[in-house]
This record gives C-alpha cells, structure tokens and sequence, in this order.
C-alpha cells in the first residue's frame, strides 16, 4: 500500500495548495464576466493562449525536464537548475529578436509588449516551481500556488476595479503575480545558491535537451488542439463569439482543475515507480478509479451547464451554455490522453508523445476548418473532443508496448456512449429532459458501481496505513 498511500498524500498537499486557489479564481469568473464584455474576455483569452503558444518554443518546454530529472537522485540538483536556466535565458533573446512577427497579427498586435513580458515571466515561473517540486518540497509548492493566487487576486481587483485597466489589467495582474513567485521561491529556498553555470555536466544537458526538445513540438501540437479553436472562431464568427466560447470552456476547467491536481502528484508517483515490478497493476488501478471520476464529474456538469453559466457569468454570456457538454467531453478525453501520455515520459520515449499529438492537431485544424462554417462554435467543440478522442484510442493501444494497463474497453465504451447521449439530450432540449439527465448520471453511477467500491476500499487501506505509521512514529 505504501505507493498508493504516497499518491493519496501528495494529492492531498496538492489538492489544499492548488484546489483552494484555483477555486478563488473560479468564483471571481462573476466579476470578470461583468468588467470584460465578450470581446474583450475574448481578447483576454487570445492573449493568453497566444502566450501559451509561444513558453514551450521559446523555453524548449525546459520544464518538463526539470520535473523529470530534478526527480532522478543520480543526477545533481545544480546541474538541472543551471541548465534550464541558460536555456531560457536564450529563449528570451530568440523571443526579442522576433517579437516584431507579432505585431503581424492584428487581433494581437496592440498587445505585443504585454504578450512578451508575459511569456518571459510565465516561462520562468513555471522552471522554478516545476524545480521545487522535483526536489521534494511539494508543501512548499502548494503554499506557492495558494500565495500567487491571492496576490493575482489582489492585482486584479487594483488594476481592473480600482483603476479600470481592463484587458491590460487582468494581464498585468498575472505577469506581477509570476515575478512574486518566481522571487518568492528562489528567496526561501535559496535557489540562487544553486545555479552555477560554469560547472554544468555536459552529460546531464545533453540527456534534458533530449528529453524536452521533442516535447516543444509536442506542446506546441497539443496547444493547437486545445486552443487553436479560439483563433478560428475569432477569424470567422468575431472576438463576441470568442468570449462567448472561452466562458463557456470555464466550465469544463473545474475537471481540469481536479485533474491537474492529481497529475501533479501522480507523476511523482508514476516516475518514481516506473521499474516497480507491479507497476501494470498499479497503472490499472489508478487509471481505473481515474477515469471512474472523471465520467461521473462529466455527466454532472452537462446535467447543469445551464445553471452553473448563470452562477459564474452575466446575463450577456448565457447562450454560451450550449457549448459546454461538447467542451466536457473533449476536457475528459483530454485528461486521459494526459493520463497515458505519463507511460511515454516514464519510459523516456517521447517520439510517440510527439506523434500522437501532432496527429490530434492536424485533425483538429481540419475539423475547425470543415465544422465551424456550419455550425458556429459548436463545430469547434465537437472538432476538439473528435481529436483527443482519436489520439486517447491511439495512446490506449500504443501504451500497451511498455505498460499493459487494464483500460476495461467496454465500461469506458459504455461510459462514453452514455456523455454522448447526455449531450444531445441537453442540447436538443427534449421534453422533460431535465429527469433524462438525471436517469443517464444515475446509470453512469450504477454501471462502475463495483470499481467505485474498489476504489473506495483502496482509498481506506491508504488511509488506514498512513495513520498507522504515524501513531507507531
């Protein structure tokens, strides 16, 4: 039980650190909705992506690195601290140098200097708390988290409330929050004792540059499929009809938010129990009660997009409702492709990382390009769960050469068919569909009945272990 009891503990530090900060952000999504009409939260949005497009090119996805070496006890910790630094310290000077093709596209070129500023503060932020991570301080990873999210709270209510800055504003907040972390955490762990550039291992740059250069082209693939819909929607229905879409993917995000909670901790778990001669029973095991929760939270949210869109947004973002059981569906498939994508980077085989998720964005462009004309922004939805549905299907298969891990095809089958059918009901708005929707969540509970109370168990023995250990301590 020892690796189940580890994993229930760090997601627990996680889940009080980042849960509980993330949760601040979500419940202020009332007061943004109302200071940013659509297109300007439709322009937020694209600033942000755009920036998320650019970390992983201009920063060789260094942090992914980072988390994976900085766990690996052979190799030292100054090695993988120096090495990424000096990689986004040229990253930088790339960026500055092309910075003027940003200016060539016009829904983003008055915002050039802020999209840079961004990128560079986000890009570090994100190598040192990725570093504190990797070296075991996961407590003091979760209190960064919490802090960061309080002080974006406080800029966000300066710049946007007190001094009406708008789009400007909510940026700018981010970008301040990213320096006070990335100063907070080098400041109390002394990181700055640790960077040496003179003494780097060649061995060890080279290993982390061989691991993270394919991951950029993967991130940069993966950023196409998540979020690529956000410019063709721009393009062809409007920045209005952006903002609609991006408030509507709010929603989605609280499966998301949970997700990357665990993930955080099960990749510690994953990497470090990767040679575990148990270790196809342990992946089983966890995907199991994985992808358990993350049907029924789906199911939950499509029976109440139309509430929960009244609660966090005004009156002018209602329609976007409609959005959000295609966008559940594509946020669940995506949290397994993210799931099985830890098989590849235990292993240290990104090639299929890379590959699998070039494919789901080739899809997804075409899909955009086929379904948006007809449908709107619903085409792009649907076109988003289309493609990490393909690439789940594929890494499900492929996965299976270094981990076979136990995927239970006809409950995850009748799992999905069931989402589907939820949707289409919530969309059509049949009569009494409101009890249909409750009847499917009630169905999706009793058909992983079983697995739950597995799980549950598992969860209880975990428990029952760790505070075992600390009353004989």
């Amino acid at each position: 039980m020892g690796k189940y009891t580890k994993l229930l503990k760090n997601t627990a530090v996680f889940a009080i650190g980042t849960f509980s900060s993330k949760i601040l952000v979500f419940l202020l999504l009332p007061l943004y909705s109302r200071l940013l009409n659509p297109g300007d939260y439709g322009t937020v949005s694209l600033i942000v992506d755009t920036c998320n497009f650019i970390v992983p090119i201009i920063s060789l996805s260094i942090h992914e690195a980072v988390i994976r070496f900085g766990l690996d006890s052979s190799i030292k910790k100054s090695d993988v601290l120096s090495t990424s630094i000096v990689v986004l310290l040229s990253g930088y000077v790339v960026l500055l140098a092309c910075s003027p093709l940003l200016r060539m596209v016009s829904i983003i070129s008055d915002y050039t200097l802020l999209i840079c500023i961004y990128t560079v503060t986000s890009a570090l932020r994100s190598t040192v708390s990725q570093f504190v991570r990797a070296s075991g301080f996961v407590r003091l990873f979760a209190l960064d988290g919490l802090i960061t999210t309080a002080v974006t709270i406080a800029l966000n209510l300066v710049f946007m409330v007190g001094l009406g800055m708008g789009v400007v504003g909510y940026v700018l907040a981010t970008i301040c929050a990213d320096i006070f972390s990335t100063i907070f955490l080098i400041l109390v762990k002394r990181l700055y004792q640790l960077i040496s550039f003179g003494n780097i291992t060649g061995a060890t740059a080279r290993a982390m540059l061989r691991y993270c250069i394919p991951l950029m082209p993967t991130a940069i693939s993966w950023w196409v499929t998540n979020l690529s819909d956000r410019y063709f929607i721009s393009y062809m229905l409007g920045v209005d009809a952006n903002g609609l879409y991006s408030m509507a993917s709010k929603i989605p995000t609280m499966i998301t938010l949970v997700s990357a909670i665990f993930t955080q901790a099960w990749q510690i778990a994953a990497f470090s129990d990767y040679d575990d001669k148990e270790r196809a029973k342990f992946y089983s095991t966890v995907f199991q009660g994985y992808y358990i929760f993350i049907f029924l939270a789906a199911s939950g949210i499509i029976l109440l997009a139309k509430p929960l869109i009244t609660i966090i947004a005004a009156a002018s973002y209602y329609e976007s409702w409609q959005y959000i059981p295609f966008l559940v569906l594509a946020v669940s498939f995506s949290c397994f492709v993210t799931f099985l994508g830890s098989v590849y980077n235990a292993a240290k085989k990104n090639l299929m990382v890379f590959l699998t998720t070039l494919l789901g964005a080739v899809l997804n462009i075409i899909l955009n390009s086929l379904l948006i004309p007809g449908m709107g922004a619903q085409g792009a939805a649907i076109a988003t769960f289309a493609s990490f549905l393909v690439v789940f299907i594929i890494r499900a298969v492929d996965t299976r050469r270094y981990i076979a891990i136990e995927m239970h095809p006809v409950r995850l089958g009748a799992g999905l068919c069931l989402l589907l059918i939820q949707a289409v009901v919530a969309l059509a708005e049949i009569p009494f569909w409101i009890p249909v929707e409750i009847i499917i969540f009630l169905l999706m509970a009793a058909c992983n009945l079983r697995p739950i109370l597995t799980m549950l168990r598992q969860v209880r023995l975990a428990l029952a272990a760790r505070f075992g250990n600390a009353k004989k301590a």
